[in-house]
């Protein structure tokens, strides 16, 4: 009797372990092995820090993942994008001087999770570079050319928030720099999902690195494109 109650309360304990809202606390996005993936981005790094981040530790947490999620456009994934989810961020160093912020997410792509991470200036919140640490889709290869990828060094948080401006405002303005973004030539019809998950990883990195690293600092261009739209759609 022993042995079968303890292969009853084993089978449970594994079942709570893989249940949704189990798996979604445990589920962040780190680099598979730092030290060589930094020294890549940065060939200059003498050393770097991670800190994890963690949504329920900041004092308005809460609202915090609500804005998240109002700023990334669409429902966040339960088991990907938890509130309780933990997000690592890299900080590079040369001696005593900041080279960067590396920082990377998860989200859901056509074949499965996706992990895109990006490096940011210190100062500007610019964009040097994005690469995939995971990307399983038909249109791989594409996604992951050097040609593709180099679309996305120059962007910040604000010219995402500046597309959401224009687009409600002045459709196809020549200054929207989202807008010019395009998927490669070569792409599948059936990888559409995941340029258009790249696009939101992009997105959500950047929004996460505005509260972990720079101080919410571009939160009244948001508000602004927010205030812009709202007017544009109260008109008859």
């Amino acid at each position: 009797m022993k042995t079968i109650m303890r292969l009853v309360m084993g089978a449970a304990l594994a079942a709570l372990a893989l249940s949704p809202s189990r798996s979604a606390a445990a589920v962040g996005c780190t680099l598979s092995n730092p030290a060589r993936d930094l020294k890549a981005l940065y060939p200059e790094m003498t050393s770097y820090r991670e800190d994890v981040k963690e949504l329920p530790k900041f004092p308005q947490g809460r609202e915090l993942y609500e804005a998240l999620q109002a700023r990334v456009g669409s429902d966040l994934d339960p088991v990907y994008e938890a509130f309780d989810t933990p997000y690592t961020l890299y900080s590079v160093f040369k001696g005593e001087a900041r080279l960067g912020y590396v920082h990377g997410v998860n989200v859901p792509g056509r074949g499965g999770v996706i992990q895109v991470f990006v490096s940011a200036d210190p100062a500007t919140a610019v964009i040097s570079r994005l690469f995939f640490q995971r990307l399983e889709s038909p249109g791989g290869a594409a996604l992951r050319a050097k040609e593709t990828r180099a679309q996305f060094t120059g962007l910040s948080l604000a010219d995402f928030y500046k597309h959401d401006y224009y687009a409600a405002v002045e459709p196809g303005s020549a200054t929207d720099k989202v807008a010019q973004l395009k998927p490669p030539a070569e792409l599948p019809e059936t990888a559409r999902p995941d340029w258009d998950a790249t696009l939101r990883g992009l997105r959500k990195n950047l929004i996460l690195l505005d509260i972990f690293a720079f101080d919410r600092r571009h939160e009244p261009v948001y508000q602004r494109a927010e205030e812009a739209r709202k007017k544009k759609e109260s008109k008859p």
